[in-house]
């Protein structure tokens, strides 16, 4: 199973299925990261619901979780997830910008690099309806904490990697948005069964 906080609210249980469910029948399934299916294989991804709604709070969260990192090798990558306070882009935008500039101030350059996604992801320069952004669409405002040195170490053994977001941007497009809306939907509708 992957590695989850000590007991989360049932609401955080199922925004941590949701966002796994997108991880695995988004991403790994569709290949959109070539690196996810090892992760999820070996079970070293984590979910971390952040429940702030305030940029300090949250940032100081963000913080916590690379400290988390750096205690725990075994834990490859984690997947800050904020279900609530930063549902616009723009302001989401604002957080991922300041989070960059927090990991420099911390020492953390080099060691950290952070990845974005949100329900309501636009590229520069894309219409908002283009099936291109929906590669970083996700069921929640997310930020995906990657150790800089496991992404180096993948980048070289995988063949021309930089064309890895024109494939992903063609492959959405080819399949359009309605197909990624309903793939969406789907990872949203299961809930955590109670024991």
């Amino acid at each position: 199973m992957p590695q989850r906080d000590k007991t989360p609210s049932p609401e955080q249980q199922d925004v941590m299925l949701h966002t796994e469910n997108w991880v695995k029948q988004v991403i790994m399934k569709y290949n959109i990261c070539p690196f996810a299916r090892r992760e999820i294989e070996r079970a070293s991804i984590r979910y971390a619901v952040v429940e702030a709604r305030q940029i300090t709070e949250a940032l100081l969260s963000l913080i916590e979780e690379c400290q988390y990192l750096d205690k725990h090798p075994e834990t490859e990558t984690t997947l800050v997830i904020y279900p609530h306070g930063f549902e616009g882009f723009y302001p989401y935008l604002d957080l991922v910008d300041l989070a960059t500039e927090l990991l420099t101030e911390q020492g953390y350059e080099g060691v950290y690099q952070l990845a974005s996604f949100h329900p309501d992801y636009c590229f520069d320069e894309e219409p908002q309806d283009s099936a291109a952004n929906y590669t970083n669409r996700s069921p929640y405002p997310t930020i995906h904490i990657i150790r800089e040195a496991s992404m180096e170490q993948a980048l070289a053994t995988y063949d021309d990697p930089e064309s890895i977001p024109e494939r992903n941007i063609e492959f959405a497009q080819r399949k359009g948005k309605d197909f990624f809306e309903k793939l969406l939907l789907q990872c949203m509708t299961s809930t955590h069964k109670p024991k």
